[in-house]
């Protein structure tokens, strides 16, 4: 299974481009899936519904299920995160997995950067970046997308899913 990093600072446009994207992989016959880091807390479940009772009153997991969807929670309790390979591990097989977030990860990456955050770029520290959408030319000779130009991105992608 493939991993693609999407990688930047806040505010950069990482969510954005994703949903973008999404639809038109899949248009072009790929199973995509997606890990989000995030460095704040989540819930993810409606408080006061069962499965999220369960969770309170202590189950490690609970798997909330349904004909439409389901989905895992695993309440950490204290213990280390997992790190990035051992959540690839959980996922099913898929032609390529999109992580936004990690982005020190030892992945390939592509770099989502805008000026108007006024933060260094992150691919001159880390050779795992192998492009920037961008909405500047990148200080080096990295290969560059425009960040508006999604159909190139698009075609970026593509071909690295191959």
């Amino acid at each position: 299974m493939k991993a693609l990093g999407i990688a930047g600072y806040s505010g950069g446009g990482k969510t954005t481009l994703l949903e973008k994207l999404l639809p038109r992989l899949r248009a072009a016959g790929l199973r995509i899936s997606v890990i989000k880091q995030s460095h704040h807390d989540f819930e993810v479940d409606v408080p006061g519904k069962d499965s999220w009772r369960h969770r309170a009153a202590g189950a490690q997991e609970v798997l909330l299920t349904s004909p439409h969807r389901w989905m895992l929670v695993n309440e950490l309790r204290g213990a280390r995160e997992p790190g990035l390979d051992e959540h690839l591990q959980r996922l099913s097989p898929c032609d390529l997995v999109l992580v936004e977030g990690y982005k020190h990860a030892d992945i390939p990456k592509l770099e989502i950067w805008r000026g108007a955050n006024e933060r260094p770029w992150l691919h001159p520290d880390d050779a795992n970046f192998i492009a920037v959408a961008a909405d500047q030319t990148p200080p080096s000779q990295i290969k560059y997308l425009p960040i508006d130009d999604i159909e190139a991105i698009l075609a970026f992608i593509l071909e690295y899913a191959q």
